[in-house]
């Protein structure tokens, strides 16, 4: 996270004109998961396997360079300019002994998923995982398989639903205090099935908090993005960083 708001202020104002401002918080994060009893009954990943790039990679349908390219991913983020970091979701040898890494992607469609060259990266790992649950609008965090926190949680309306899938934290993001769903967001890799852009934005989904927006926790009220009170964001953003497994489910 870069917490010098001369940093992040005009690209973090946009994210924010895109998904929050409007219509009182189009800002569409999701998280996934298992209340605490619905977590009891399945397994949590206790890691995850991270790939922090170091330079701009083209993403492939399949190990190999010349199968037909699915995106083009940045090496770094465009609201904190952080280090793009992509779970890993299994490996590959290819052609010429050529290393390669299916990873989860950013963007639409929701889900992605794409191989790139191993080459031009550093491994990571990170032990915690978010797990939110539309139903019972709460957001669990785990760590190393074990549930930590759980927090209520103002979740999407009808009419603008939170997205359900697989997911990841894309950065953090510090925020000015005069701005909409403060003080600290986790933009993630969903974006909104139905605000598909909003003053030229992605419609992208965060995890944030309520500074300037309010909303009641516990209820499903907002334009697609998860709200949490002060004291839950803040929690959050000291221990989540960027490529952590998030999961939202109905």
């Amino acid at each position: 996270m870069n917490p010098s708001n001369k940093a992040t202020h005009s690209p973090l104002r946009r994210l924010h004109r895109c998904l929050l401002v409007a219509l009182t918080a189009a800002c569409l994060l999701g998280l996934t998961a298992g209340s605490a009893a619905a977590a009891g009954s399945a397994r949590v990943q206790a890691t995850q396997e991270l790939a922090v790039l170091t330079n701009a990679h083209a993403a492939h349908q399949a190990p190999d360079a010349g199968s037909p390219q699915v995106a083009v991913v940045s090496a770094r983020r465009p609201i904190t300019g952080e280090r793009t970091t992509l779970p890993v979701l299994s490996r590959s040898i290819g052609a010429g002994g050529v290393r390669w890494l299916q990873v989860m992607l950013p963007g639409r469609p929701d889900g992605l998923t794409g191989w790139i060259a191993q080459t031009g990266t550093s491994e990571s790992v990170t032990p915690w995982r978010i797990i939110v649950n539309l139903a019972s609008r709460r957001v669990s965090t785990y760590n190393d398989g074990r549930l930590q926190r759980s927090f209520a949680a103002v979740v999407g309306k009808p009419s603008t639903p939170t997205p359900t899938g697989e997911f990841f934290v894309e950065e953090v993001v510090q925020m000015a205090s005069n701005e909409a769903g403060g003080p600290f967001a986790l933009a993630l890799s969903a974006r909104s099935n139905v605000l598909q852009e909003f003053e030229g934005g992605p419609g992208q989904i965060g995890i944030h908090g309520r500074d300037n927006l309010g909303g009641t926790l516990g209820h499903a009220e907002s334009h697609g993005c998860i709200r949490l009170a002060t004291s839950s964001i803040d929690w959050l953003a000291a221990r989540i960083g960027p490529g952590t497994p998030v999961t939202i489910t109905g």
